[in-house]
């Protein structure tokens, strides 16, 4: 796989995603965390990391919606000047029930109680196109109401592909409202996006903002090799992408001892350095600092190659979201 975008002169930032907070099944939260939590969204604040990510589905079983509480909770704790300096998106899920122009409206009525009306971007959680296509076109016009009526400042996109992103991007424009970003999934065990033909040339062409979730491939890029798997279903796609990653490994080590930084570090350099925003999951104030430090430098564009090449002759991926369209 090789690459041919430029290097940037300006890279992207680094966001804060919190799909664990409020999420057992896979990140075993539990609301004893909730102090340290709090304490690593004030340190990430502190660093000045100032984009944070939400969706309304986040959180399993009676917790679900946990994630826009605790955010909407930490924010409004923060001083005015301070909460005023972040960008706070959520995702609305187009559940079945979900159904038409104002199909979305008392969900965002929900997510913005939730986050305390801190709420900046709104985003469509995944496209319908594969399995109820008619279902998307009227609630994507009812995001774009939103803005129109200054309801939210801004809207994006979610798990779409190339030729959707431009179908949104189209529509959204006739009515003069902006697409402002597309988030997708982007690591180096997930480099789709950025091949050529996909997301990536899109945005760049349309002036769409790249945001890349997962990009430590839900943990997986930050983990030692000597580390035991974690328990669940990350333990299982561990055990199963681990094994080939040792050339990987070692390129980032190097790169990473250059630094005096954490293999991690390299990981969210990589996605920055093909003009992408990671937002990893921090759970941790020590995480937060990291991710922090991760947004003072940038790959050379030799290193930036020799990972392009390294994840590009990986036999194993990361799973694509099934909800992901083309």
């Amino acid at each position: 796989m090789a690459h041919s975008s430029p290097s940037l002169p300006v890279a992207p930032g680094i966001g804060v995603g919190t799909w664990a907070w409020g999420n057992q099944l896979l990140w075993g939260y539990d609301p004893s965390q909730d102090a340290t939590l709090q304490a690593t969204f004030q340190r990430a604040v502190e660093l000045g990391l100032h984009w944070f990510d939400t969706a309304d589905s986040y959180g399993t079983g009676r917790l679900n919606g946990r994630s826009e509480q605790l955010l909407g909770r930490f924010c409004a704790a923060l001083p005015p000047q301070q909460s005023e300096r972040l960008l706070v998106a959520t995702k609305l899920a187009p559940f079945p029930w979900r159904l038409g122009r104002g199909g979305f409206r008392r969900a965002f009525a929900a997510s913005r109680r939730r986050l305390q009306g801190k709420l900046d971007r709104v985003q469509l959680h995944w496209s319908t196109a594969r399995y109820a296509a008619w279902q998307e076109g009227p609630l994507l016009e009812g995001l774009a109401d939103l803005v129109t009526q200054a309801e939210v400042a801004e809207l994006g996109v979610s798990n779409v592909g190339p030729r959707r992103l431009r179908q949104m991007h189209r529509r959204l424009a006739a009515r003069g409202v902006r697409l402002a970003s597309v988030q997708v999934q982007l690591s180096l065990l997930s480099p789709a996006p950025i091949e050529p033909g996909g997301v990536a040339e899109v945005c760049r062409e349309l002036g769409i903002e790249l945001i890349a979730y997962s990009p430590l491939a839900l943990g997986l890029l930050a983990a030692s090799h000597e580390a035991p798997a974690p328990a669940g279903a990350r333990g299982a796609l561990f055990r199963r992408l681990a094994p080939q990653l040792a050339p990987l490994r070692e390129a980032m080590a190097v790169m990473a001892q250059r630094r005096a930084a954490p293999a991690a570090a390299v990981a969210l350099n990589w996605c920055r350095s093909h003009g992408a925003m990671p937002i990893p999951g921090l759970r941790s104030p020590a995480q937060a600092e990291a991710a922090a430090a991760a947004g003072r430098w940038l790959l050379e564009p030799a290193e930036r190659e020799l990972l392009d090449q390294l994840a590009g002759g990986l036999m194993r991926r990361m799973p694509a979201n099934p909800l992901a369209s083309d």
